[in-house]
């Protein structure tokens, strides 16, 4: 020790350190996502956190009652007829995605330099509710995405990877003006394998700044928030949805209230509840949302996509 204080003669970067300032971030949380299914998504205001869907009756007007002209010389009698509403309709309450922050007084009062802690700690619970909602539009059982394909809307891949044939026969079933396939990040790399090994690799389209293959000119849109299931023999399966969307198309439409108390964003209030006798601050964090699909045909769903697969490529394409 001696002979090291003797050899020194200059401060040591380590007891430098203690004079300089170091430069902070944020904190970071890996858990926060491009949620880009909220974008993708058209969503319609509603009044009283209620939606009421009317639909037309299970039976259809008959094609014979409407006509065209009639032959010359001709004067039939017109047809006659109308289209009867369902009297049940289908109402959609707005559910609450909600938590409750506690904050030490002391904490934020001493330690909110340069970050305010109160602050930091609102925005990664808000991210952290954000990301829970995206969850809640897909796998809600009571309004979600893939509780809402009805079963006439749903299929299976013919081998277990998804191929450009059941994304094709996926639309199929919705062909009406489709807006977007929705899938987990390892089901689009799966289908983009099935793509290579065929030597058709799909096309990319730069949407809202960020790149997204495509196929037939649809996005393929990421979400981890599609779950990922064990099958048999070790696999891993998860399911693919196709959606349309917006209320004039008769699609898939996100709903929200704006104006709610304490509101920083729409249908998201943030809102001080007090300071008890142990003086923790909380503050009450909600978003409000649902989802409706207005027509059956606005959303289809492959199951039993195998995501594990590797194919054996060819040397052309290897």
């Amino acid at each position: 020790m001696a002979d090291e204080v003797e050899t020194r003669r200059t401060l040591s970067e380590g007891a430098a350190r203690q004079l300089a300032n170091a430069t902070k971030t944020r904190a970071q949380w890996g858990g926060i996502s491009p949620r880009w299914l909220v974008n993708f998504l058209a969503w319609t205001p509603v009044e009283a956190g209620i939606f009421r869907l009317n639909r037309v009756k299970e039976k259809e007007v008959p094609t014979a009652d409407v006509e065209c002209s009639p032959p010359r010389d001709r004067n039939p009698d017109l047809p006659e007829t109308f289209v009867d509403y369902d009297p049940n309709p289908r109402e959609y309450f707005l559910k609450a995605v909600t938590t409750v922050l506690d904050v030490q007084t002391r904490v934020s009062d001493l330690y909110s330099q340069p970050f305010d802690q109160v602050q930091e700690q609102l925005r990664l619970l808000i991210e952290r509710v954000k990301e829970r909602q995206e969850g809640e539009l897909i796998n809600n059982a009571e309004y979600g995405l893939l509780a809402s394909a009805a079963l006439t809307q749903r299929i299976k891949t013919r081998k277990g990877p998804p191929t450009p044939d059941d994304l094709d026969e996926l639309l199929t079933k919705v062909w009406k003006e489709p807006s977007f396939f929705l899938a987990h990040p390892r089901a689009i790399a799966a289908f983009g394998r099935e793509c290579t090994r065929r030597g058709v690799p799909p096309p990319t389209v730069s949407l809202f700044g960020a790149p997204f293959i495509t196929w037939r000119g649809i996005p393929l849109v990421p979400s981890d928030k599609v779950q990922i299931k064990a099958g048999a023999k070790g696999s891993e399966k998860t399911s693919i949805l196709l959606v349309r969307t917006g209320e004039k198309k008769q699609g898939a439409v996100g709903l929200f209230q704006p104006g709610v108390p304490g509101e920083i964003a729409p249908s998201l209030s943030v809102r001080f509840m007090g300071i008890n006798r142990k003086a923790i601050a909380s503050y009450l964090i909600s978003l409000y949302c649902s989802l409706a699909v207005l027509t059956e045909d606005a959303v289809a769903v492959l199951d039993d996509v195998e995501i594990g697969r590797y194919p054996e490529y060819t040397h052309a394409y290897a």
